[in-house]
């Protein structure tokens, strides 16, 4: 008895030095900026961009979102556009103008954690993306009917909404190019560049949690390869909290499963940071026949930028709009 004990110290003793190390030495590297991420911006005109609006979130947090108004008279609908990993509301502005002059009222979101929401790279628990978002819906008045929309990371995380009890808050989901998990035959290594990720310490958080360790939680576990003149701007890096919220569920395919809403994919021929060709094998692999277009010419950034690629995203919420809720999806693309 005496040495099965000794044992049991000993390989806790064991786990709790390997655990030290990977949370203290396992954490993400420093990418080199990614040209194609952050460049295509410098030439947008930001002169137009709506005054920043806030509404409050459960805990109090005031969360920050811009507001377009359709042009002309009936409104369409409306659209909730969710900006990528690093970024914030006002990287979807030239989306938000498209849809705007399609009739539709448009709304760009800084999720928790980036932008003027909260504190940058940070969230409480992972759900309260989720929650904010609901509470985002309730605050205000959403045309019908809604689509939110999810560029990237973003993608995943609309994803993850689509799938969630939450998911009759809209009417539809699009997803632009959308971030499903770094084991999904979709992502190429390292996000084409994008990031850099501390596995090390991810597993060791993951362990702890499971245990109910949660001190170390605010540490970050992945880092972006930001251009340093625009880190003031952008989130460089995030914790494991909003590393696990912002995104897919960690069993995409059940994530997939759960979805009951029209949803859609878009994503550029030319994407740099996943493999275009895959997402029609990947939902249906999860067994959905979801509807996905490749779009030629297109990269990952210009998806947002491009007009082409805006109007294309445009015809997808209206086809959206007019499906009955139950119809049957199909493939094409």
């Amino acid at each position: 008895m005496k040495r099965f004990l000794i044992s049991i110290l000993i390989t806790a003793a064991v786990f709790a030095a390997i655990a030290g190390l990977a949370i203290a030495f396992g954490g993400p590297g420093e990418p080199p900026p990614m040209a194609s991420i952050n460049d295509p911006f410098e030439g947008v005109d930001f002169a137009d961009l709506p005054k920043v609006s806030y509404c409050t979130a459960r805990d109090g947090t005031k969360l920050a979102f811009r507001a377009y108004p359709a042009a002309g008279g009936a409104v369409k609908g409306s659209v909730v556009l969710v900006h990528g990993s690093s970024a914030s509301g006002s990287s979807m502005h030239v989306m938000a103008k498209g849809f705007v002059a399609a009739g539709y009222d448009a709304y760009t979101l800084d999720i928790r954690g980036h932008g003027n929401s909260g504190t940058k790279g940070h969230i409480a628990y992972v759900g309260q993306l989720e929650d904010d978002v609901e509470d985002f819906v309730h605050a205000t008045k959403l045309a019908q009917p809604s689509t939110l929309v999810g560029f990237s990371s973003g993608g995943g995380f609309v994803l993850r909404f689509a799938g969630s009890s939450k998911q009759k808050l809209f009417s539809n989901y699009l997803l632009l190019s959308p971030f499903i998990s770094p084991d999904a035959a979709t992502a190429r290594p390292g996000s084409g560049g994008w990031v850099s990720v501390g596995l090390p310490r991810i597993i060791a958080l993951s362990v702890l949690n499971r245990i109910g360790v949660h001190a170390f939680e605010g540490l970050p576990v992945i880092r972006f390869a930001v251009a340093k003149e625009n880190a003031k701007f952008l989130t460089a890096e995030y914790s494991f909290a909003l590393a696990l919220d912002f995104g897919a569920e960690r069993d995409y395919q059940a994530n997939i499963r759960a979805v009951r809403q029209p949803l859609r994919v878009l994503v550029g021929r030319n994407d740099e940071v996943s493999f275009a060709d895959k997402f029609a094998g990947l939902f249906k692999g999860a067994g959905k026949d979801i509807p996905v277009t490749i779009l030629p010419g297109i990269d990952h950034i210009s998806l947002t930028l491009d007009p082409a690629a805006i109007q294309a995203a445009i015809a997808t919420v209206e086809s959206m709009d007019h499906e009955r809720p139950n119809q049957t999806m199909q493939t094409y693309g």
